[in-house]
């Protein structure tokens, strides 16, 4: 019986454990990508995009105005 609810505590321990590194990944990966032209020229051209210089700054403006606005959830 306790075999089955320390089971149970433990996968639900890990579930939301993993859940926050993967946030937190996922948030210094978009900060390096503000950050460097080329790792979001290669995320847009993945994903089926070819995009100038012109459109790359004008994602990455868009990507820290999104951080900088007030009442927003960032830091």
């Amino acid at each position: 019986m306790w075999t089955v609810i320390i089971s149970i505590i433990t996968l639900i321990v890990g579930a939301v454990g993993g859940f926050f590194v993967g946030v937190f990944y996922l948030r210094k990966q978009l900060e390096k990508m503000q950050n460097d032209p080329e790792m979001l020229k290669k995320m847009a051209k993945q994903m089926g995009y070819n995009m100038n210089n012109q459109q790359l700054q004008k994602a990455q403006q868009m990507m820290k105005n999104q951080n900088q606005r007030p009442g927003g959830r960032r830091r």
